[in-house]
């Protein structure tokens, strides 16, 4: 429910819902009351949500293009072409029409004596309902169909692929085709309507956006002065604030200042420039009147904030710097600062037209260092507050902050209620969409303690978890020092097969005793996930507590991942006959110690003394039971530098069998969905400056 507060009603966007554009073919985002964090990948959707709000809130009609639809809705107009010239009523051919549809959940306080403009869009009658719902839908005019279809051939088999050049006046015909509608429809029934204007939504909700293209370049030859020109939005919501009466008397005056300079030039200045203009009795030309040429220079402050004034920083000795003095980072964070006083201006100017206040903010991080980063999040918070406290007398800004992230830094700093995790997935017609994953419901069904755990260890980490495309488990620093060049070995020998190299893979080292508290964390967010954990066998000592021992000797794993996954009481014996499908769950695979020989043979207990056992002929061990020496060799080793060692100054070695089987079912999984875009779009460029040369080339000849 909406919050109140010092009389007056907060509302806010509770969940959006989008149907057929670009990426987002269907797809639902809930809202959080302050801070919605989006994360993932590149390519997977994250800008559409920006996108598709700046089109919902822009001062024109929405308006969308063919390149707009979602690329699994397209089928949708071949197949209404198709029942247009077939014995199909004409609604049920234009109900095949793919819309475009963006849904918005509204909550608001069922107590509000004064809904402002919300109020028209409440259509239900159910007194306990504090939801509005707002659909605007991108379809079919009502002539649509002759629009599209009117004078164009049936298709016909013989004639061959007809879909590119239908598809090229589609493009074309879509505006005159297509328009948007607005209605408020009843969340508990869909099929009571009401229609809206279109400015409603604009009235409603107020939006504002920072993209992550700023215009900050490292140019310091000229001067770009980006933050000059939040300065004129600044004194234009200050000129028409009603409610801050000082700030509206300031620009006030700037105005009668420059009313004053324009009189003064006027009076003087051209009057000077007039008497340069010769008269034309000059030329004598007959029948020619002197028509009276004067000067009038104009001076007004649009022109003056536009054209001459820039943002500087003070200096010494009287002196100003310009605003690429200073760093991108600076730049940036000073940049975002005065956006974010800009929007909170404009809606405190506006205070009777929008309920609620809805800003995007993209990529912040750029170029932050981590400690600006992490602190980001936080100070957001608080610079609301202190715009409510200080600027708008303790009254609130119903604001809602959406930013979208390639920062763990920011991530890290989040909570998991807060986080929304973008996608990128290939449905059956192996055309990709976009998935959102919400994490409050995500990890809303697992144990409180693993949640805590889990949202400590990234904070603490600072992990890339929901940018990569793969993840590595790993449980100390021998393993994690080694790890690139274990990889960098798998895929030498596997020429012609994935490379993981290629791949975005995070590594996080968690320990043999909390690898399985991930593993809820891992499903939901759908990564493909090897974990390299030790089979640490352990036996009855004589007081009958459980100590470690090869594992030949042992009767029972004391690993909380194994035991976890195959059960509390799997012994060594059982774990060495598990089958590659036996530790694969979904896209979870363990990884733990097997003999590297032929079968049945010695296994390592920890990575370490497998190490020895993959590579017997660089270590003198002696006579005796190989893994038993193994096992004694490796405890006598300090893990830092025996890694250090390999990692470095002798990388002549063998991968332990375990850990190549492993990295090579990680590499050989789902596709990386970014590499092969790269390498497609490098593609298309090579070949589009191709076909340029060549055309030059046509040109030359002729």
């Amino acid at each position: 429910m909406a919050k109140r507060f010092y009389g007056r009603e907060i509302m806010r966007i509770e969940r959006v819902e989008i149907e057929n554009f670009r990426l987002l073919r269907k797809v639902g985002l809930g809202l959080e009351e302050g801070t919605t964090l989006i994360v993932g990948r590149n390519n997977c959707g994250k800008t559409s949500i920006a996108e598709v709000f700046r089109r919902l809130l822009s001062d024109r009609a929405p308006s969308f293009r063919l390149e707009d639809f979602s690329l699994g809705s397209h089928e949708g107009f071949w197949t209404a072409f198709k029942a247009f010239h077939g014995r199909i009523a004409r609604p049920d051919v234009s109900a095949m029409l793919p819309v475009i549809r963006v849904t918005l959940d509204i909550s608001y306080d069922i107590d509000a004596l004064d809904l402002g403009p919300l109020s028209e869009c409440i259509v239900d009658l159910d007194p306990d309902c504090s939801c509005a719902r707002i659909v605007l839908t991108y379809g079919p005019r009502a002539t649509g169909l002759d629009s599209l279809f009117a004078d164009l051939i049936a298709p016909n088999v013989e004639q061959g692929d007809q879909r590119p050049g239908f598809f090229s006046l589609i493009k074309k015909r879509l505006a005159a085709a297509y328009e948007p509608r607005l209605e408020a429809v009843d969340p508990n029934d869909p099929t009571n309507r009401k229609d809206l204007d279109l400015k409603s939504l604009t009235t409603l909700i107020r939006g504002g956006f920072i993209n992550a293209q700023r215009g900050l370049d490292d140019d310091t030859h000229r001067e770009r002065d980006v933050l000059g020109k939040v300065v004129e939005v600044l004194f234009q919501s200050a000129l028409t604030d009603p409610t801050d009466p000082e700030k509206r008397t300031t620009a006030e005056q700037l105005h009668g200042a420059v009313e004053k300079i324009q009189k003064e030039l006027h009076d003087g200045f051209n009057a000077g420039l007039t008497s340069l203009l010769p008269t034309f009795e000059l030329f004598g030309y007959p029948g020619l009147e002197d028509p009276g040429l004067t000067t009038v220079t104009t001076f007004d402050v649009e022109r003056l904030l536009k054209d001459h004034t820039q943002v500087r920083y003070r200096g010494v000795n009287g002196l100003t710097l310009p605003e690429s003095y200073n760093g991108l980072g600076v730049r940036n964070l000073v940049y975002i600062l005065l956006q974010l006083l800009k929007f909170f201006r404009e809606y405190q100017a506006t205070p009777a037209a929008a309920s609620v206040h809805l800003i995007f903010i993209e990529e912040p991080e750029a170029h932050l260092h981590p400690q600006m980063q992490e602190v980001f999040i936080r100070q957001l918070h608080l610079i609301k507050g202190a715009f409510e406290q200080q600027l708008n007398d303790s009254r609130p800004w119903p604001v809602q902050f959406v930013i979208s992230t390639h920062s763990p830094h920011m991530a890290n700093e989040a909570r998991f209620e807060t986080m929304r995790y973008f996608l990128s997935a290939t449905d059956e017609s192996g055309i990709r969409q976009s998935k959102i994953k919400d994490l409050r419901q995500g990890m809303g069904g697992a144990p409180a303690p693993d949640r805590d755990f889990l949202y400590q260890y990234l904070t603490l980490t600072r992990c890339d978890l929901f940018f990569a495309d793969k993840a590595i488990l790993i449980e100390g620093t021998s393993e994690r020092l080694l790890l690139p060049t274990m990889i960098a070995k798998t895929d030498e020998a596997a020429v012609g097969e994935p490379q993981l190299a290629s791949q975005y893979v995070t590594v996080m080292e968690v320990g043999g005793a909390y690898a399985h508290r991930f593993h809820e964390l891992l499903t939901f967010l759908e990564l493909r996930t090897l974990i390299v954990t030790d089979i640490d066998s352990v036996k009855p000592n004589a007081e009958k507590k459980r100590k470690a021992c090869p594992v030949a000797e042992g009767l029972y794993t004391s690993n909380a991942c194994l035991k976890d996954w195959f059960g509390a009481e799997i012994t060594p014996t059982q774990l060495l006959a598990k089958t590659p499908a036996e530790k694969t769950r979904g896209i979870t695979r363990l990884a733990y110690q097997i003999p590297d020989g032929i079968e049945p043979g010695p296994s390592g207990r920890s990575f370490e003394d497998a190490f020895i056992l993959a590579n017997l002929d660089r270590f003198e061990l002696g006579q005796g039971d190989a893994a038993s020496l193994a096992y004694e060799h490796a405890a006598d080793q300090k893990k830092s530098a025996f890694a250090l060692n390999y990692a470095i100054d002798d990388t002549n070695w063998n991968v332990p069998r375990y850990i190549a089987e492993g990295l090579r079912w990680l590499a050989i999984g789902a596709p990386v969905v970014d590499a092969q875009m790269a390498v497609r779009a490098m593609a298309a460029v090579v070949e589009a400056v191709g076909e340029a040369v060549a055309a030059e080339g046509e040109q030359g000849d002729a």
